[in-house]
């Protein structure tokens, strides 16, 4: 028996060293075929045609400013039937909407909460997937409370070149000059619930919070075939939040932790970085702990609370309860800390509301 054992082991670690050898030898032709494979999957994968009818969300960016390699700038798609919009254009929110099986091309219009940097600071390519990602013949408009014309000035002025150079590369059918960029879509600073766009039945309606000293800074409320999704963009403790988000769907909801952030400048004034240890003590106070936004969802009776925005960043799942430090016991409902990549469907004519991922 002992040595039967020892011949099948034997025979094992050959066929081993002979398929590692092969592995190596065909490694170019099997990198190949695999990279097709990958191809196949994923190329072109198109998760908008595939949704029913109803108000969908994906999370592009979930993250800051604080560096976090998990985590895009603040982002958020929102779906009605097939018409796709996008609210705020963090670093690396439009290279996950292209991960996350959505069509770039297909943006709609661009909703901005506010003219923070992480916000706005990856509007270029917002523009520009947007832009060579279809046939657009109109650039993309970028919804804001007074003050997006010269945030979305200042990004035509930086990407001209870039432009000019695509339509001379690839030609102005598939890179039309015409669709390049984006329009300033203004509207007043809100001192209450406006709605600032309706097509195609969706509704959106814009309504200001409190990110003092940053004004203006709104949130955005979306109602489709009577479901319902609200954003709140960066805000303290807001009772606007709590009106406008009454009988919601599902909120999604900044969130920092307080405690964290308080440990995280220690640190760092320790370590001898004393204006990064500043901003970490300054931010504490424009911003919703994710126990306050559990209390405004519970306030607003909304179905469902998200949390997004996450400061500051921390390595894994096993520290979720440090960072929401009880948070769940003040919402009678799902809590979920958000990730990119995440997916919400809520189908019209239906009260569910179904989880996913769509990386």
């Amino acid at each position: 028996m002992m040595k039967k054992s020892l011949r099948a082991l034997t025979a094992l670690l050959l066929l081993l060293v002979v398929a590692g050898g092969a592995a190596m030898l065909f490694q170019r032709p099997i990198g190949l075929w695999l990279y097709q494979r990958g191809l196949d999957s994923q190329a072109g994968r198109d998760n908008l045609a595939k949704l029913p009818d109803g108000l969908h969300v994906g999370l592009c960016g979930t993250g800051s400013p604080l560096p976090n390699r998990d985590r895009a700038g603040a982002c958020t798609v929102v779906i009605a039937g097939k018409a796709m919009v996008v609210v705020d254009a963090g670093e690396g929110g439009a290279r996950n909407i292209a991960l996350m099986g959505l069509p770039n091309g297909q943006i709609r219009a661009l909703f901005l909460t506010h003219y923070h940097s992480d916000h706005i600071d990856g509007l270029g390519p917002m523009m520009l997937l947007r832009w060579t990602g279809s046939g657009n013949k109109s650039p993309l408009p970028v919804y804001g409370p007074t003050g997006v014309e010269a945030v979305v000035g200042g990004f035509d002025a930086a990407y001209a070149a870039d432009n000019g150079y695509r339509t001379a590369h690839h030609g102005p059918v598939i890179t039309p000059p015409a669709a390049a960029g984006a329009t300033a879509m203004p509207f007043a600073v809100p001192t209450g619930p406006v709605v600032v766009y309706e097509a195609d039945g969706l509704k959106v309606t814009a309504f200001p919070v409190d990110h003092r000293p940053v004004q203006p800074a709104v949130g955005y409320r979306f109602d489709y075939k009577g479901r319902s999704v609200v954003i709140s963009g960066d805000t303290a403790k807001s009772p606007m939040v709590e009106a406008v988000a009454r009988g919601a769907d599902l909120l999604i909801h900044e969130a920092l932790q307080p405690e964290m952030v308080t440990m995280l400048a220690a640190r760092l004034k320790a370590a001898g970085r004393p204006q990064t240890a500043q901003i970490m003590h300054d931010i504490l106070d424009y911003h919703a702990s994710p126990a306050q936004a559990a209390e405004s969802a519970e306030a607003a009776r909304v179905k469902m609370l998200v949390l997004t925005h996450i400061v500051p960043p921390y390595p894994g799942r096993y520290l979720d309860a440090a960072f929401l430090d009880g948070a769940k016991s003040k919402f009678d409902g799902p809590l979920i800390i958000g990730e990119d990549g995440d997916s919400y469907s809520l189908p019209a004519g239906s009260k569910a509301i179904t989880r996913g991922n769509w990386f």
